[in-house]
């Protein structure tokens, strides 16, 4: 039997040894609360999580004040989302037919509430123009709402032009980071606000960062002691933080030592492999800008499912985790005009930096040994 290999480092990845080892001490040490501040284990709690703010501001390029922790990226989206446009009835937002379900079905829930929302749909690249986005906008446009990176293709969006789309008619600008913080370089301050979680980058589950470009005032969306600066009410995660702070630390050093250029390299191998042995088998995105650790292909009449029941010892989705369960084309390839039939035969294959090169290889070869097999049923 052959040991396991996981290709689905865009659901999660395992956390860094060295992040774990960081958190350890504030789950048995270290235990304060950093809101009791009359003595030294509350000391002690309130200088690690500042600390924490300092390196993912760092991986952000923003100062710490400009950080604040969550439960993850679904949690920050909501803060944003309806911190901005939650309550306002004829509140018109503009985003992208290709977001993550925690932007759509904010922004539907926003629409329950009186909200218009415009979903631009992306080039067949996978990529949103622009120019589309600045179509896009009304006189009661509040918020446009687009990812850094596309969860499913790795698709990067023209970040800095919708930025600066936004910025001339004077609207904020949300990005969701959560695929491409600590992947690829990413300016907080091209955003009004913007959105990483932990977990994406070696970091732990259940911590995340709504991270303000620039100072503004949200509705908050729990109420309580007045934490993180009025906005999240709510004892922190001091262990999840402190873990978060040296993911994005690690993260920062791996994107300074031409951790993206391996990637990307190791990436075109895989994809080259698995092309020599299907050449009907079309890369998605491949024509725009994309992540370097992913890969989205498609089969032509090799239903997903079919082989993910055929390569079983490899760990991948068929589009993104939060619908590969879901037995429906995927929403973003539909957008870029893949036919049912092609987007219930894509799968996505994602890794990171502990994955070891000669691991790709070997997950060519049982891909195209499952592919086989399946084409002599």
């Amino acid at each position: 039997m052959n040991a396991p290999l996981y290709l689905d480092a865009n659901a999660t990845t395992p956390a860094d040894p060295a992040v774990v080892a960081a958190m350890l001490p504030y789950f048995t040490e270290d235990y304060g609360n950093p809101a009791a501040r009359a003595h030294a284990y509350g000391w002690a709690a309130d200088e690690a999580v500042g600390r924490a703010r300092e390196q993912t501001g760092a991986l952000l390029g923003l100062p710490p004040e400009r950080i604040v922790f969550t439960s993850g990226a679904t949690e920050a989206l909501n803060m944003a989302l309806k911190g901005l446009a939650g309550g306002r009835p004829g509140a018109h937002i503009v985003t992208t037919a290709i977001e993550h379900a925690a932007v759509l079905e904010t922004c539907r829930a926003l629409e329950r509430e009186g909200a218009a929302v415009t979903y631009v749909p992306p080039e067949p690249d996978g990529a949103v123009r622009a120019e589309a986005v600045a179509e896009a906008l009304r006189p009661e446009t509040v918020l446009v709402a687009v990812m850094w990176a596309n969860n499913e293709t790795g698709v990067l969006q023209p970040v800095a032009e919708i930025a600066e789309v936004a910025r001339r008619r004077r609207v904020r600008f949300l990005v969701d980071a959560a695929q491409a913080a600590g992947k690829v370089p990413v300016d907080a301050a091209l955003a009004d606000l913007l959105v990483c979680a932990a977990h994406k980058f070696h970091g732990p589950k259940g911590v995340g960062a709504l991270a303000f470009g620039r100072p503004l005032r949200l509705r908050p969306l729990l109420d309580g002691g007045g934490q993180e600066g009025g906005l999240r009410g709510g004892t922190l995660n001091v262990p999840g933080i402190v873990g978060m702070g040296a993911a994005a630390e690690r993260a920062a050093a791996a994107l300074a030592a031409g951790e993206p250029a391996r990637q990307a390299a190791a990436r075109d191998r895989l994809e080259a492999a698995l092309c020599a042995c299907r050449p009907a088998a079309r890369v998605n995105g491949a024509a725009a800008p994309r992540l370097p650790q992913t890969l989205s292909i498609t089969f032509p009449g090799v239903p997903a499912a079919a082989l993910m029941a055929a390569a079983r010892t490899l760990a991948f989705s068929a589009g993104s985790a939060c619908s590969s369960g879901a037995g429906r084309p995927s929403h973003v390839l539909r957008a870029m005009g893949l036919s049912d039939a092609d987007a219930l035969a894509t799968i996505r294959l994602s890794f990171g930096r502990f994955t070891p090169e000669d691991a790709l290889a070997e997950a060519a070869r049982r891909l195209c040994r499952a592919l086989d097999d399946l084409a002599a049923v």
